[in-house]
This record gives C-alpha cells, structure tokens and sequence, in this order.
C-alpha cells in the first residue's frame, strides 16, 4: 500500500470514528440517555486531542496512535448505549484502553524529561484510576439527589475493584511496548 492510499485510509477511519461518536451522541438525544450524550461529547472532544497536541507541540503522532486514541474514546461513547450493562467484559476493555492511552503520554512525557517512565506510568494509572472511581461515586450522587439521570454509574465495589485492576493491566501493556510503540514521540532525545 502506497504512503497515499494508506494516509486516505488512516482520514477515512478517523472521518468514520468521528462520525459514530456522533451518532452515539444523536441515538442519546433520541433515547433521552443523558449519559449516552455527555460521553460522547466528552468522547469527540478526546478524539481531537492528537490534533491539539501535534499543533501545540513538536511531536506527531503515528497514524496508528491517532486511530487507536479516537477508537478508545468511541469505545466510551458506544458503551453507554448499553454495552456496559448488556456486555460483561465492555468496562473491562475500555478500562484497558483508557490506561494506556494515559499510561502512553505519561510514558512518553516522562521519556522526554529523561525520567524513569515505570513509576509514574504506575502512580498515574493507580492514582487517576481511584481518582475516577471515586468521581463515578461522587457524580452519580449528585445526580441521584438531584432527580437526574446518571452520567455515570458505579456498579458495586467489586465493579470498582475490577475497573482498577483493569487500569492497571493497561498500565502495564505501556511498559511493555511503551519504549517502542512511542518513540516517535522520544525520537529526538534518544
């Protein structure tokens, strides 16, 4: 496959990505799922962060990585038109996802500083994963109390627990593959 025809492919999924998260959000608006319409939003925002980051800074991302951030987010997205509740294993992929998309730019920040990037893949995975656990309880209270539908729903502790040790099985695919999988965003100071 030629350069061409592979960057068309990469903007033709990007273009295909985008617009199922914007579906997500449509089918939320006709289903009245508050939760459906605020992570998609939330979702399509993430999925021009690359972009963002590419024009603030030095770095580009691979097409593949552009790709796999987008895919995360619409994995977001679509699970909360029932994937969460209808499919067991659906929290625990996107948990992973989410980790290493984190995991992955803390990997990659922490290389371009010259710093051991495996404790603060770990700290970061670790401390934003109870961070978020702990959002979940606290935003699904306050809609509770406020006679609105959750955003987001905490299932029990051990869903908790699980979500956890899923952040951290994406934790560690990051220091496992983080050193080749991103050195274009360490290239220039290796």
């Amino acid at each position: 496959m030629t350069e061409i025809a592979r960057s068309s492919a990469v903007r033709a999924a990007q273009r295909g990505i985008r617009g199922a998260i914007v579906a997500v959000i449509m089918a939320g608006f006709r289903r009245r799922n508050t939760g459906a319409v605020v992570n998609g939003v939330l979702a399509f925002a993430a999925a021009s962060l690359p972009r963002i980051v590419e024009r603030e800074s030095d770095v580009e991302f691979r097409p593949w990585q552009r790709v796999y951030t987008e895919t995360t987010m619409l994995g977001h997205a679509v699970g909360m038109l029932g994937l969460y509740d209808d499919t067991w294993w659906w929290d625990h992929l996107t948990h992973v996802l989410s980790a290493t998309v984190l995991g992955g730019f803390v990997h990659a920040t922490a290389c371009r500083r010259n710093r051991d990037p495996r404790p603060r893949v770990l700290a970061a995975i670790v401390g934003g994963g109870v961070l978020w656990e702990l959002m979940e309880y606290a935003v699904h209270g306050v809609t509770d109390r406020l006679g609105l539908q959750p955003v987001l729903i905490p299932y029990s502790a051990r869903d908790t627990l699980l979500d956890l040790v899923f952040d951290l099985v994406g934790a560690l695919l990051v220091l496992a593959v983080g050193k080749r999988a991103l050195r274009n965003f360490t290239r220039d100071i290796d």
